[in-house]
């Protein structure tokens, strides 16, 4: 099960360096599954799989996690000091993930077996890929591996959770709720938050003492907000709230410079400080949840998945797709229109489950926040695509 992408194609610039093709790939399925899973709900097409498993495999593996190896791929070998990873290595990769994401949209459709193809298809890639990232934190000379350990350790659990989705679709159905909070706290947060606390600092210019303890705090409270979940619904609550305590000093301590004049700093700092104010949340909505009937619409996980990941996502990958292409690190019109359109995502998400939480009718932000979704990437592939398959100089 391979595809060969020919050196000699026309698109070989597409081909160039990793974040290229694994950007496209990852933006196409953020509207495509957003898209079927909005048409699923609305009762227009019936899927073949569950829309919540649906909505969950499209959006963190499909769409996060090669969006993570695009980002890796080009960045985790200059962390190291190593060789560039190879085109053949990651382009083997990127035909998994080509093709199995086609298989498990079409399968979601079509058949459930044709779905759980896909689903192998992509975890074997996934798996591929860590394994590569594995080998460069092995070789590497460098005696600080402080930050490169984090990484990887959040791209391993990646790996982990994605093992306990797919049996649980198969035949062990009581592992989704653990394979959801592992994949939410100790991939998608631990593995962005260890790049964005190497990072931002280091883009903004402030020359702090690095807190070594901070990720190791970090990782305790989240392993203890898991266990908790899995002995009883809601009951990590306090756990959230000292993340949102710990997680808020140390942003405090950084003194990043914000309100910031460039685009590409604030998006960046916006998403951090999106991250004590999520834990903030999920613990005051776990305790109401916890004594009350009250639901809220998974509101912790969309504001650390949206708010957090979501954002620096598209702040990392502007930047990156503006700083590898030869453009000038400069965020125009467009670009900061697009950082505001991911705050408007987040706070209808948000506003949406708060009006689900109190039993109000919350359809029609559900609606919203979906389209606006779809347009932002939209927007985002009309503005950087050309950039990304042709090496396009905006102007």
């Amino acid at each position: 099960m391979h595809f060969q992408f020919s050196e000699d194609s026309q698109h070989s610039y597409f081909f160039s360096q990793p974040h290229q093709p694994f950007f496209i790939l990852a933006f196409i399925n953020a509207i495509v599954t957003m898209l079927i899973f909005l048409l699923s709900y609305k009762g227009v097409i019936t899927l073949a799989i569950s829309p919540k498993e649906f909505h969950i495999y499209g959006l963190i593996y499909l769409l996060f996690t090669p969006a993570f190896f695009a980002f890796l791929f080009t960045t985790f070998p200059r962390f190291s000091s190593t060789p560039a990873i190879e085109k053949k290595v990651y382009l083997r990769i990127f035909s998994l993930y080509y093709l199995g994401s086609a298989l498990f949209m079409l399968g979601s459709i079509v058949s459930p077996i044709l779905s759980t193809l896909g689903v192998l298809v992509v975890l074997s890639g996934h798996i591929m890929g860590v394994l590569i990232l594995k080998n460069i934190y092995t070789t590497t000379q460098m005696e600080d591996k402080h930050d490169l350990f984090w990484i990887l350790l959040g791209m391993s659990f990646g790996v982990l959770s994605h093992v306990l989705y797919l049996l649980a679709t198969l035949f062990l159905p009581f592992l989704m709720g653990l394979s959801i909070q592992i994949s939410i706290y100790l991939f998608l947060f631990l593995m962005t938050f260890s790049v964005a606390q190497r990072m931002v600092p280091f883009f903004s210019h402030c020359m702090v003492e690095k807190n070594k303890a901070l990720l190791n705090q970090v990782f305790i409270l989240l392993v203890l907000h898991i266990i908790l979940e899995s002995i009883y619904a809601h009951s990590s609550f306090f756990i959230d709230m000292a993340l949102a305590y710990i997680i808020g000093k140390e942003l405090l301590r950084w003194k990043l410079p914000f309100p910031n004049p460039n685009p590409l700093l604030w998006i960046l700092h916006i998403a951090l400080y999106w991250v004590p104010v999520a834990f903030m949340l999920a613990g005051l909505t776990n305790l109401l949840s916890l004594f009350t009937n009250m639901s809220f619409l998974f509101l912790d996980v969309h504001t650390l998945a949206l708010g957090f990941v979501f954002t620096i996502l598209i702040g990392f990958g502007t930047r990156v797709t503006l700083g590898h292409s030869g453009n000038m690190m400069h965020a125009d019109a467009w670009v900061k229109y697009l950082f505001i359109m991911t705050q408007v995502v987040v706070a209808i998400r948000l506003l949406t489950s708060l009006v689900a939480g109190f039993g109000w009718n919350f359809m029609i932000l559900f609606d919203i926040s979906a389209t606006i979704w779809m347009l932002l990437f939209v927007a985002w592939a009309i503005r950087f695509f050309a950039v990304l398959i042709q090496g396009k100089k905006l102007s």
